[in-house]
Protein backbone atom coordinates (compact mmCIF):
# COMPACT_ATOMS: atom_id res chain seq x y z
CA UNK A 1 0.00 0.00 0.00
CA UNK A 2 1.03 3.51 -0.84
CA UNK A 3 2.22 5.11 2.92
CA UNK A 4 0.49 7.52 4.23
CA UNK A 5 1.24 11.50 2.98
CA UNK A 6 2.81 13.50 5.59
CA UNK A 7 0.71 16.19 7.20
CA UNK A 8 0.94 19.59 5.94
CA UNK A 9 3.30 21.45 8.65
CA UNK A 10 0.87 23.68 10.94
CA UNK A 11 1.46 27.04 9.40
CA UNK A 12 3.67 29.54 11.36
CA UNK A 13 2.05 32.17 13.29
CA UNK A 14 1.83 35.56 12.09
CA UNK A 15 4.45 37.98 13.78
CA UNK A 16 4.50 41.27 14.01
CA UNK A 17 4.03 43.72 16.96
CA UNK A 18 0.45 44.44 18.71
CA UNK A 19 -1.69 47.16 18.42
CA UNK A 20 -3.30 47.54 21.59
CA UNK A 21 -7.10 48.18 21.36
CA UNK A 22 -8.56 51.18 23.69
CA UNK A 23 -11.74 48.93 24.03
CA UNK A 24 -10.23 45.75 25.60
CA UNK A 25 -9.65 45.79 29.61
CA UNK A 26 -6.17 43.44 28.97
CA UNK A 27 -4.29 44.04 25.68
CA UNK A 28 -3.67 41.18 23.68
CA UNK A 29 -1.09 38.73 23.96
CA UNK A 30 -0.37 38.02 20.15
CA UNK A 31 2.01 35.05 19.00
CA UNK A 32 4.45 37.87 18.51
CA UNK A 33 3.61 39.45 21.79
CA UNK A 34 4.23 35.55 23.27
CA UNK A 35 7.34 35.01 21.41
CA UNK A 36 9.04 38.13 23.20
CA UNK A 37 7.94 37.38 26.73
CA UNK A 38 9.22 33.72 26.41
CA UNK A 39 12.37 34.88 24.92
CA UNK A 40 12.75 36.97 28.20
CA UNK A 41 12.21 34.26 30.15
CA UNK A 42 14.73 31.65 28.52
CA UNK A 43 17.52 34.34 29.06
CA UNK A 44 16.88 35.28 32.45
CA UNK A 45 16.16 32.46 35.23
CA UNK A 46 13.73 33.95 37.91
CA UNK A 47 11.24 33.01 40.20
CA UNK A 48 8.15 32.02 38.17
CA UNK A 49 5.73 31.99 40.73
CA UNK A 50 6.66 35.47 42.27
CA UNK A 51 5.50 39.31 41.82
CA UNK A 52 6.22 42.56 42.50
CA UNK A 53 4.23 45.32 43.00
CA UNK A 54 5.47 48.39 41.70
CA UNK A 55 2.99 52.11 42.29
CA UNK A 56 1.59 54.67 45.25
CA UNK A 57 -1.68 54.48 47.89
CA UNK A 58 -3.61 52.14 45.89
CA UNK A 59 -0.79 49.67 45.17
CA UNK A 60 0.24 49.50 48.69
CA UNK A 61 -3.27 49.11 49.85
CA UNK A 62 -4.15 46.36 51.77
CA UNK A 63 -7.31 45.83 49.72
CA UNK A 64 -5.11 45.82 46.59
CA UNK A 65 -4.35 41.98 45.73
CA UNK A 66 -2.96 41.29 49.63
CA UNK A 67 -6.56 40.10 50.19
CA UNK A 68 -6.35 36.61 48.55
CA UNK A 69 -3.78 35.64 50.96
CA UNK A 70 -6.32 36.03 53.82
CA UNK A 71 -10.22 34.39 54.94
CA UNK A 72 -12.41 36.18 53.18
CA UNK A 73 -12.06 35.06 48.82
CA UNK A 74 -15.08 35.00 46.79
CA UNK A 75 -13.94 34.03 43.17
CA UNK A 76 -17.73 34.41 42.22
CA UNK A 77 -17.59 31.38 40.53
CA UNK A 78 -14.19 31.60 38.58
CA UNK A 79 -12.68 28.41 38.37
CA UNK A 80 -10.08 29.46 35.61
CA UNK A 81 -8.70 31.64 38.09
CA UNK A 82 -8.23 28.90 41.45
CA UNK A 83 -4.84 27.75 39.28
CA UNK A 84 -3.70 31.23 39.49
CA UNK A 85 -3.86 31.30 43.22
CA UNK A 86 -2.52 28.31 43.83
CA UNK A 87 0.64 29.05 41.47
CA UNK A 88 1.35 32.14 43.08
CA UNK A 89 0.39 31.48 46.91
CA UNK A 90 3.24 29.82 47.66
CA UNK A 91 6.41 31.34 49.62
CA UNK A 92 8.33 33.65 48.16
CA UNK A 93 12.45 34.35 48.59
CA UNK A 94 11.23 36.40 51.95
CA UNK A 95 9.57 33.76 53.60
CA UNK A 96 6.21 35.15 52.99
CA UNK A 97 4.12 35.41 49.43
CA UNK A 98 3.90 37.89 47.00
CA UNK A 99 0.21 38.64 47.06
CA UNK A 100 0.46 39.63 51.21
CA UNK A 101 4.61 41.22 50.73
CA UNK A 102 4.36 45.03 51.65
CA UNK A 103 6.54 45.76 48.79
CA UNK A 104 9.79 48.13 48.82
CA UNK A 105 8.79 49.80 45.58
CA UNK A 106 4.90 51.00 46.58
CA UNK A 107 4.50 53.75 48.70
CA UNK A 108 1.87 56.01 49.33
CA UNK A 109 2.19 59.48 47.57
CA UNK A 110 4.92 58.59 45.14
CA UNK A 111 5.62 58.97 42.17
CA UNK A 112 7.49 56.63 38.89
CA UNK A 113 10.90 59.10 39.35
CA UNK A 114 10.61 58.14 42.92
CA UNK A 115 10.80 54.37 42.23
CA UNK A 116 13.79 54.14 39.64
CA UNK A 117 15.53 57.38 41.63
CA UNK A 118 18.79 56.31 44.24
CA UNK A 119 21.50 53.72 44.64
CA UNK A 120 19.72 51.37 45.02
CA UNK A 121 16.30 52.50 44.09
CA UNK A 122 13.01 51.23 45.55
CA UNK A 123 12.75 49.41 42.46
CA UNK A 124 15.98 47.59 42.00
CA UNK A 125 15.71 46.81 46.50
CA UNK A 126 12.42 44.98 45.98
CA UNK A 127 13.31 43.60 42.50
CA UNK A 128 16.75 42.26 44.71
CA UNK A 129 14.36 40.83 47.49
CA UNK A 130 12.00 38.47 45.34
CA UNK A 131 13.88 37.71 41.60
CA UNK A 132 10.40 38.16 40.54
CA UNK A 133 9.29 36.81 37.22
CA UNK A 134 6.68 39.63 37.03
CA UNK A 135 5.58 43.07 38.47
CA UNK A 136 2.40 45.17 38.51
CA UNK A 137 3.66 48.59 37.18
CA UNK A 138 1.30 51.27 38.38
CA UNK A 139 1.92 55.39 38.43
CA UNK A 140 0.11 58.54 37.02
CA UNK A 141 -2.13 60.01 39.27
CA UNK A 142 0.49 61.36 42.00
CA UNK A 143 3.09 61.99 39.11
CA UNK A 144 0.00 64.68 37.58
CA UNK A 145 0.78 66.95 40.52
CA UNK A 146 4.65 67.10 40.20
CA UNK A 147 5.00 70.43 37.96
CA UNK A 148 3.36 73.38 37.62
CA UNK A 149 0.67 72.03 34.84
CA UNK A 150 -0.64 68.90 34.11
CA UNK A 151 0.71 69.46 30.64
CA UNK A 152 4.76 70.52 32.20
CA UNK A 153 4.04 67.05 34.98
CA UNK A 154 3.74 64.47 31.85
CA UNK A 155 7.52 65.15 30.55
CA UNK A 156 8.92 63.81 33.12
CA UNK A 157 5.97 61.09 33.91
CA UNK A 158 6.78 59.63 29.86
CA UNK A 159 10.66 59.72 30.65
CA UNK A 160 9.91 58.11 34.25
CA UNK A 161 8.01 55.15 33.09
CA UNK A 162 9.50 54.69 30.07
CA UNK A 163 12.55 54.21 31.97
CA UNK A 164 11.33 52.16 34.78
CA UNK A 165 9.58 49.50 32.52
CA UNK A 166 12.94 49.52 30.54
CA UNK A 167 14.68 48.66 33.73
CA UNK A 168 12.29 45.67 34.73
CA UNK A 169 12.75 43.96 31.09
CA UNK A 170 16.55 44.12 31.47
CA UNK A 171 16.73 42.31 34.36
CA UNK A 172 13.98 39.65 33.05
CA UNK A 173 11.27 40.62 34.54
CA UNK A 174 8.05 41.14 32.43
CA UNK A 175 6.10 44.80 33.55
CA UNK A 176 2.31 44.17 33.47
CA UNK A 177 1.49 47.98 33.18
CA UNK A 178 -2.11 49.62 34.61
CA UNK A 179 -3.59 52.88 32.88
CA UNK A 180 -5.19 55.33 35.80
CA UNK A 181 -8.79 55.88 36.76
CA UNK A 182 -11.03 58.87 36.57
CA UNK A 183 -9.89 62.23 38.82
CA UNK A 184 -13.32 63.18 40.17
CA UNK A 185 -11.44 65.26 42.95
CA UNK A 186 -10.50 67.69 40.70
CA UNK A 187 -12.22 68.42 36.65
CA UNK A 188 -9.07 69.83 34.78
CA UNK A 189 -7.03 66.66 36.18
CA UNK A 190 -9.52 64.82 34.39
CA UNK A 191 -9.50 66.06 31.18
CA UNK A 192 -5.85 64.96 31.20
CA UNK A 193 -6.41 61.88 32.10
CA UNK A 194 -7.09 60.22 28.67
CA UNK A 195 -3.24 62.15 28.13
CA UNK A 196 -1.96 60.53 30.87
CA UNK A 197 -3.17 56.96 29.86
CA UNK A 198 -2.26 57.43 26.49
CA UNK A 199 1.20 58.12 27.60
CA UNK A 200 1.08 54.56 29.89
CA UNK A 201 -0.66 52.84 26.92
CA UNK A 202 1.84 53.73 24.25
CA UNK A 203 4.63 52.77 26.57
CA UNK A 204 3.11 48.80 27.49
CA UNK A 205 2.23 48.90 23.68
CA UNK A 206 6.51 49.95 22.54
CA UNK A 207 7.87 47.36 24.57
CA UNK A 208 5.15 45.07 23.62
CA UNK A 209 4.52 44.15 27.56
CA UNK A 210 0.43 43.90 29.20
CA UNK A 211 -1.42 46.37 29.71
CA UNK A 212 -4.46 46.62 31.92
CA UNK A 213 -6.86 49.14 31.37
CA UNK A 214 -8.18 50.55 35.24
CA UNK A 215 -10.27 53.35 33.67
CA UNK A 216 -12.19 50.88 31.22
CA UNK A 217 -12.59 48.40 34.32
CA UNK A 218 -13.93 50.91 36.49
CA UNK A 219 -15.86 53.25 34.60
CA UNK A 220 -18.92 51.88 34.17
CA UNK A 221 -19.27 51.14 37.95
CA UNK A 222 -20.99 53.25 40.17
CA UNK A 223 -19.34 56.83 40.82
CA UNK A 224 -16.86 54.64 38.20
CA UNK A 225 -15.47 52.77 41.44
CA UNK A 226 -14.10 55.55 43.46
CA UNK A 227 -14.45 56.64 46.93
CA UNK A 228 -15.52 59.98 48.07
CA UNK A 229 -12.20 61.58 48.00
CA UNK A 230 -13.37 60.96 43.87
CA UNK A 231 -9.62 59.65 43.72
CA UNK A 232 -8.95 56.17 44.87
CA UNK A 233 -10.86 52.78 44.20
CA UNK A 234 -13.77 52.37 46.56
CA UNK A 235 -14.07 48.53 48.35
CA UNK A 236 -17.24 46.45 48.98
CA UNK A 237 -18.29 45.51 52.56
CA UNK A 238 -19.86 43.15 54.78
CA UNK A 239 -21.49 44.05 58.19
CA UNK A 240 -18.78 47.21 57.85
CA UNK A 241 -15.91 45.10 56.81
CA UNK A 242 -13.95 45.27 53.92
CA UNK A 243 -14.00 42.60 51.16
CA UNK A 244 -12.08 43.79 48.23
CA UNK A 245 -11.15 39.89 46.88
CA UNK A 246 -15.08 39.03 46.63
CA UNK A 247 -15.17 38.60 43.30
CA UNK A 248 -19.05 37.89 43.45
CA UNK A 249 -21.56 40.14 41.16
CA UNK A 250 -22.20 42.25 44.39
CA UNK A 251 -17.92 43.22 45.02
CA UNK A 252 -17.63 43.53 41.80
CA UNK A 253 -19.71 46.70 41.69
CA UNK A 254 -16.49 48.35 43.81
CA UNK A 255 -13.43 49.90 42.09
CA UNK A 256 -10.78 47.71 44.14
CA UNK A 257 -12.67 44.28 43.45
CA UNK A 258 -13.01 45.18 40.08
CA UNK A 259 -9.01 46.03 39.66
CA UNK A 260 -8.15 42.86 41.96
CA UNK A 261 -10.02 40.88 39.22
CA UNK A 262 -8.13 42.68 36.49
CA UNK A 263 -5.36 42.13 38.38
CA UNK A 264 -5.54 38.26 38.52
CA UNK A 265 -6.99 37.80 35.40
CA UNK A 266 -3.74 39.68 33.91
CA UNK A 267 -1.39 37.35 36.15
CA UNK A 268 -3.10 34.59 34.54
CA UNK A 269 -2.52 35.34 31.21
CA UNK A 270 0.83 36.46 31.15
CA UNK A 271 1.75 33.33 33.35
CA UNK A 272 0.66 30.45 30.89
CA UNK A 273 2.31 33.17 27.72
CA UNK A 274 5.70 33.62 29.31
CA UNK A 275 5.91 30.20 30.93
CA UNK A 276 5.22 28.42 27.84
CA UNK A 277 2.18 26.71 28.60
CA UNK A 278 0.00 27.88 25.43
CA UNK A 279 1.71 29.84 22.14
CA UNK A 280 -0.54 32.57 22.54
CA UNK A 281 -4.14 34.14 23.75
CA UNK A 282 -5.27 36.42 21.07
CA UNK A 283 -5.03 36.44 17.21
CA UNK A 284 -2.34 38.53 15.74
CA UNK A 285 -4.85 41.24 15.23
CA UNK A 286 -3.92 43.97 12.29
CA UNK A 287 -0.86 45.25 11.03
CA UNK A 288 0.87 48.64 11.44
CA UNK A 289 -0.17 50.33 8.07
CA UNK A 290 2.86 52.53 6.60
CA UNK A 291 6.60 52.54 6.88
CA UNK A 292 6.92 56.04 7.92
CA UNK A 293 7.99 56.95 4.53
CA UNK A 294 6.52 60.64 3.46
CA UNK A 295 4.70 58.62 0.45
CA UNK A 296 3.68 56.19 2.43
CA UNK A 297 3.08 57.50 6.30
CA UNK A 298 2.48 55.27 9.42
CA UNK A 299 -1.88 55.47 9.29
CA UNK A 300 -3.33 56.85 12.58
CA UNK A 301 -6.57 54.48 12.40
CA UNK A 302 -8.05 56.04 15.52
CA UNK A 303 -8.20 58.84 18.64
CA UNK A 304 -5.91 58.03 21.09
CA UNK A 305 -3.20 56.49 18.74
CA UNK A 306 0.24 55.99 20.43
CA UNK A 307 3.64 55.02 18.77
CA UNK A 308 7.29 54.66 19.67
CA UNK A 309 9.67 55.23 17.01
CA UNK A 310 13.10 55.93 16.38
CA UNK A 311 13.90 58.71 14.02
CA UNK A 312 17.46 57.28 13.97
CA UNK A 313 16.55 54.30 12.05
CA UNK A 314 14.53 56.36 9.62
CA UNK A 315 16.34 56.85 6.05
CA UNK A 316 13.97 59.18 4.96
CA UNK A 317 15.02 63.12 4.99
CA UNK A 318 12.74 65.08 2.74
CA UNK A 319 12.16 68.32 4.97
CA UNK A 320 15.24 70.77 6.29
CA UNK A 321 13.12 73.46 6.69
CA UNK A 322 9.81 73.68 7.66
CA UNK A 323 8.68 77.14 5.64
CA UNK A 324 5.03 76.97 5.81
CA UNK A 325 5.08 77.32 9.68
CA UNK A 326 7.73 80.29 9.26
CA UNK A 327 10.19 78.23 10.80
CA UNK A 328 13.69 78.58 10.66
CA UNK A 329 15.11 75.54 13.06
CA UNK A 330 17.08 73.13 10.95
CA UNK A 331 15.49 69.64 10.80
CA UNK A 332 17.32 68.00 8.63
CA UNK A 333 18.07 64.88 10.64
CA UNK A 334 16.03 61.71 10.01
CA UNK A 335 12.26 61.93 9.78
CA UNK A 336 9.25 59.87 10.28
CA UNK A 337 5.71 60.87 8.97
CA UNK A 338 2.44 59.84 10.04
CA UNK A 339 -1.24 60.10 7.95
CA UNK A 340 -4.56 61.44 9.76
CA UNK A 341 -7.63 61.30 8.33
CA UNK A 342 -10.39 63.44 10.02
CA UNK A 343 -14.44 62.63 9.44
CA UNK A 344 -15.43 65.52 11.22
CA UNK A 345 -14.44 69.01 13.26
CA UNK A 346 -11.91 67.57 15.84
CA UNK A 347 -10.00 69.14 18.56
CA UNK A 348 -6.83 67.57 19.35
CA UNK A 349 -3.79 67.32 21.50
CA UNK A 350 -0.48 65.86 19.73
CA UNK A 351 3.05 65.57 21.92
CA UNK A 352 6.22 63.73 21.70
CA UNK A 353 8.49 62.46 24.53
CA UNK A 354 12.24 62.09 23.95
CA UNK A 355 15.29 61.04 26.21
CA UNK A 356 18.63 62.50 26.83
CA UNK A 357 20.32 63.67 24.00
CA UNK A 358 17.49 63.32 21.74
CA UNK A 359 15.77 66.08 20.41
CA UNK A 360 12.71 64.83 17.86
CA UNK A 361 10.39 68.05 17.10
CA UNK A 362 6.67 67.45 16.15
CA UNK A 363 5.07 69.42 12.76
CA UNK A 364 1.42 69.57 11.45
CA UNK A 365 1.26 69.56 7.85
CA UNK A 366 -1.65 69.48 5.50
CA UNK A 367 -2.33 66.88 2.90
CA UNK A 368 0.50 67.39 0.87
CA UNK A 369 2.72 66.71 3.58
CA UNK A 370 5.30 69.12 2.54
CA UNK A 371 7.20 71.68 3.77
CA UNK A 372 5.23 74.59 2.35
CA UNK A 373 1.70 72.72 3.97
CA UNK A 374 3.22 72.98 7.33
CA UNK A 375 0.54 74.51 9.28
CA UNK A 376 2.03 74.17 12.63
CA UNK A 377 5.06 73.37 14.92
CA UNK A 378 5.82 72.71 18.16
CA UNK A 379 9.15 71.55 20.06
CA UNK A 380 7.19 68.77 22.02
CA UNK A 381 3.29 69.77 22.25
CA UNK A 382 0.77 71.02 19.38
CA UNK A 383 -3.26 71.47 20.43
CA UNK A 384 -5.43 72.15 17.56
CA UNK A 385 -8.98 72.10 16.46
CA UNK A 386 -9.06 70.95 12.68
CA UNK A 387 -11.83 70.33 10.26
CA UNK A 388 -12.78 67.63 8.81
CA UNK A 389 -9.49 66.19 6.35
CA UNK A 390 -6.42 64.38 5.61
CA UNK A 391 -3.42 65.89 7.87
CA UNK A 392 0.06 64.42 8.30
CA UNK A 393 2.54 64.68 11.25
CA UNK A 394 6.17 64.84 10.65
CA UNK A 395 8.25 63.79 13.47
CA UNK A 396 11.92 65.32 12.20
CA UNK A 397 15.44 65.61 14.22
CA UNK A 398 16.40 68.69 14.95
CA UNK A 399 20.21 69.55 14.30
CA UNK A 400 21.99 71.48 16.74
CA UNK A 401 24.71 74.63 16.27
CA UNK A 402 27.69 71.32 15.60
CA UNK A 403 26.00 69.63 12.71
CA UNK A 404 24.81 66.70 14.73
CA UNK A 405 21.28 65.70 14.08
CA UNK A 406 19.64 64.66 17.38
CA UNK A 407 17.63 61.44 16.53
CA UNK A 408 16.46 58.74 18.16
CA UNK A 409 13.73 57.31 20.20
CA UNK A 410 10.42 58.97 20.78
CA UNK A 411 7.12 58.13 22.25
CA UNK A 412 4.28 59.81 19.96
CA UNK A 413 0.62 60.52 21.08
CA UNK A 414 -2.28 61.87 19.64
CA UNK A 415 -5.62 62.47 21.58
CA UNK A 416 -8.64 63.83 21.07
CA UNK A 417 -9.71 66.85 23.96
CA UNK A 418 -12.37 66.86 26.20
CA UNK A 419 -15.04 68.83 24.95
CA UNK A 420 -15.10 70.56 28.28
CA UNK A 421 -11.17 71.18 28.27
CA UNK A 422 -11.05 75.20 27.32
CA UNK A 423 -7.23 75.00 27.23
CA UNK A 424 -7.15 72.24 24.47
CA UNK A 425 -7.20 72.78 20.87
Amino acid sequence: PEPEPEPEPEPEPELHPAIYPTDWVHSPLTPSVARRLQALAATWALNDDAFMKVGASSTESRWYLACFAGDHVDLGGRLDLEPVLARFLVEDATGGDPFSRRSLAAERGRSAGWAIAGSPSPLEQEFDALAPRFAFVHYGANDMQLGVSYESASWAFADNLLTLVDALLSWGVVPVVGTITRRLDSPAADRWVPTYNAIIRAVAQGRQVPLYDMGLALDPLPNHGLSSDGLHPNVYRVGGAARACDLSPAGLEYGYNARNLAALEALGRVAAITLGEVAALDPPGPPVVGDGAPETPIEIRGLPFTDIGDTSTSPWSAIDIYTGCGASQDESGPEVFYRLELAEQTALRAMVFDRGEVDVDLHLLDETASAQGCLQRGHRIIEVTLPAGVYHFALDSWVDGSGAARAGEYTFVVVACAADDPGCG
